[in-house]
């Protein structure tokens, strides 16, 4: 099972750079900012948008996150304080973009999915998040609130490793690099939920554990949806050569790279685990419905000549030399007996029993 957010769509026919807008939304953006330098720090919240200008060309970074890409009115202001291109609010505004990222000159623009677990609904939230690095700043754009970059703002706050000493593109990297790092809680809950149900099969295989089955299933596609385009992003930032990003921060993005090969390793042996307990079940079925059958036949196997020596003295004639016997009933019943322990040796000798 998966949750994703709610998100605008586009309506077809639209010019190139038109912004997504979903109706009667009925909230605004709400935005952070933390701007800093080594020795400085300032923390707020913005309800004016006026008051991004100075942001722009400060001379220390600033990193402005934005919850809610609904309101496109704000977002076309943003975009023109920081002259973002319209492309860029396009793909900022719709959301189910696949992984990539775009060159636009000033800026570096990339989107990717963050993905948490939502405890609640015991499901996989999915969220997609889109991330533009300028010269001194870096803007990060959510569908709703709440992310997975709370280690960010307390390394920021305490001065703690090499954020608040290093430039933007930094920051960039280590905004990146979380949201990578947080893909191996979500496979950290799925393997667990893999050894839950294998457990299971073994024990007593029910239906409710071939459907969460195919819920991990869906969430693994759901994960190799997210994660596969992810690896070519980051193989760009590796291999390939940004303006706005240096070649000692560029060194950090081979260990996010790294990671991501590892994340795709371990979730194609998750498919293939699940591929494997979906197998085991089905043949768990089969050899449970082999055995019921095999019981059944046997039962109507021993009843076929018992059957036929019924009808046999069942029959409305009136010469049947046995009915007058004295003892014709209880000689039909030991030819009964007799047939039934003859039959049950037969079937333990030969091991069908």
């Amino acid at each position: 099972m998966r949750s994703v957010r709610p998100h605008n769509t586009r309506k077809a026919g639209l010019s190139p750079g038109t912004l997504a807008e979903r109706e009667n939304i009925g909230t605004a953006s709400s935005i952070t900012v933390m701007s800093y330098n080594e020795a400085f720090l300032e923390e707020r919240s913005i309800t004016n948008l006026e008051e991004l200008e100075q942001y722009r060309n400060a001379d220390r970074v600033s990193w402005i996150n934005i919850d809610g890409t609904e309101d496109s009115k704000s977002l076309s202001k943003i975009g023109e304080i920081f002259n973002l291109h319209a492309l860029l609010l396009e793909d900022i505004s719709i959301a189910g973009q696949r992984p990539k990222v775009d060159d636009f000159d000033e800026q570096l623009f990339t989107t990717l999915n963050m993905l948490s677990y939502d405890d609640e609904k015991n499901c996989i939230s999915v969220e997609q998040i889109s991330i533009v690095l300028g010269r001194n700043y870096v803007l990060s754009f959510q569908e709703a609130g709440g992310d997975v970059f709370d280690p960010n703002r307390f390394r920021i706050r305490t001065n703690k490793g090499k954020l608040r000493k290093s430039p933007s593109d930094y920051l960039f990297y280590t905004l990146i690099d979380t949201i990578v790092d947080n893909y191996f809680i979500i496979l950290e809950r799925i393997g667990e939920k893999l050894e839950d149900i294998e457990d299971a099969l073994i024990i007593e295989p029910t239906e409710d554990i071939l459907n969460e089955l195919y819920s991990i299933k869906r969430e693994l596609i759901l994960l190799r949806k997210s994660i596969w385009p992810l690896r070519e992003v980051l193989m760009k930032f590796e291999r390939e050569e940004f303006e706005q990003i240096s070649s000692t921060t560029q060194t950090y993005f081979k260990d996010v790279y790294d990671h991501t090969v590892q994340i795709i390793d371990t979730l194609e042996s998750f498919r293939d685990l699940s591929g494997g307990m979906l197998d085991l079940y089905m043949s768990s079925i089969s050899n449970k419905m082999n055995a019921v059958m095999k019981v059944l036949t046997v039962i109507s196997t021993i009843f076929i000549p018992l059957s036929f020596l019924a009808g046999i003295y069942g029959m409305n004639f009136d010469f049947i030399p046995e009915l007058k016997w004295k003892y014709g009933y209880f000689g039909f019943l030991a030819t009964c007996l007799t047939i039934l322990v003859a039959m049950l040796f037969y079937f333990k000798r030969k091991k069908w029993l």
